[in-house]
């Protein structure tokens, strides 16, 4: 089944459904009656995907070998920090130069899509050469993908953190937020002015604007060996963003989510090759003709050093936002601690690297 488009407009169909976080059985059988009416509602079965600490994903079939329909219903409150409509406009932009999946309807809490056939990667595939190469083919695919009219596009990065700022500063003000000293995670008035120093540093540093996945984390990569090809999902955060930031966002997430492990960052011999070939891919896309030179690297490297602590800060305040308004069982304080904790450890180092 193919985008299922409204008869009047080219919009994706909506139902009028709405699923209980909690028990969605019943939603979801009402939303197959449409999808998959051949289905009989006795022989389907959901299969709980537990990685996703925004959403809950739901896989729905009705045997080994039939199709799966993807059933994300999303987290609560998290309207509040990601924008629907564009996450909508960004998956059907994305499936069009086959980079993501097919998007079957929306519902009022959440998405049905289509199940891409593969294996979420682990820790050990990630590092294989022949898999993280992979990666960044297919993120220099995505990063080539212009926007649907001429207009200048701004990165969403500063937007995105002010936001999370004045959605903190509010449950600051309404006594929500408050943390376990033990965490050490700094005050808001720390976190602003961190904020506004790293932005006037990286305004500094000439990353292009692209459209970006944002949330490349492990199991949002789907490699399927039989095809060797790898393709991304979960595409809610995707937008335009520094180029920088995203490859910075993807290696920061070589540390794992459940147990953060900052010794799993990428050694520079791998960020090197992955940058080579990820520049490669960028000019492939682009029909851009030209050897890819050291410099154009050791820039690229140096860029997403930088950058990679906007990820921290970013990913920091949105754990800290989760904590406040989720009903995900996660860790989301110490999440955030985390974060912190290795932003603070490498931003001298990487705000002191000269650019080439």
């Amino acid at each position: 089944m193919d985008l299922l488009l409204n008869d009047q407009t080219d919009e994706p169909l909506h139902l009028d459904v709405c699923l209980d976080e909690l028990s969605p059985q019943a939603g979801v059988i009402e939303l197959l009656k449409t999808l998959r009416p051949q289905w009989r509602a006795e022989d389907i079965k959901l299969k709980v995907f537990t990685e996703g600490i925004t959403n809950q994903l739901l896989g729905c079939s009705v045997s080994s070998d039939s199709s799966v329909v993807l059933v994300r219903v999303y987290g609560r409150m998290t309207e509040l920090f990601v924008d629907r409509k564009k996450e909508m406009e960004t998956l059907k932009l994305l499936h069009s130069y086959s980079c993501g999946p097919k998007l079957y309807c929306s519902f009022h809490n959440g998405i049905c899509y289509e199940f891409l056939k593969g294996t979420a990667l682990d820790d050990i595939l990630l590092r294989q050469p022949s898999v993280y190469r992979l990666v960044a083919l297919e993120m220099g695919k995505v990063h080539s993908i212009k926007p649907k009219s001429n207009s200048s596009v701004e990165p969403v990065l500063w937007s995105k953190l002010e936001n999370y700022f004045k959605l903190l500063q509010k449950c600051e003000k309404d006594d929500l937020l408050q943390h376990d000293s033990q965490l050490n995670i700094p005050s808001l008035d720390v976190l602003i002015t961190e904020m506004e120093e790293l932005k006037s540093h990286l305004n500094r540093v000439e990353s292009p604007t692209v459209l970006c996945h944002n949330d490349l984390l492990t199991k949002n990569i789907i490699y399927n060996s039989d095809e060797g090809e790898v393709k991304f999902i979960d595409y809610e955060y995707a937008d335009f963003n520094y180029q920088a930031y995203d490859i910075g966002n993807h290696f920061n997430e070589f540390a794992g989510v459940n147990n953060v492990d900052y010794s799993l960052y990428p050694t520079r011999d791998l960020q090197y090759d992955w940058l080579t070939v990820y520049l490669q891919s960028v000019q492939i896309n682009n029909r851009v003709d030209s050897q890819i030179t050291q410099r154009e690297v050791n820039t690229l490297y140096v860029q997403v050093c930088k950058f990679s602590l906007a990820s921290h800060l970013s990913w920091g305040l949105w754990a800290l936002l989760q904590a406040k308004y989720s009903t995900i069982n996660f860790d989301f304080l110490k999440y955030a601690a985390a974060r912190f904790s290795y932003y603070f450890k490498k931003k001298e180092e990487y705000l002191g690297m000269p650019l080439p």
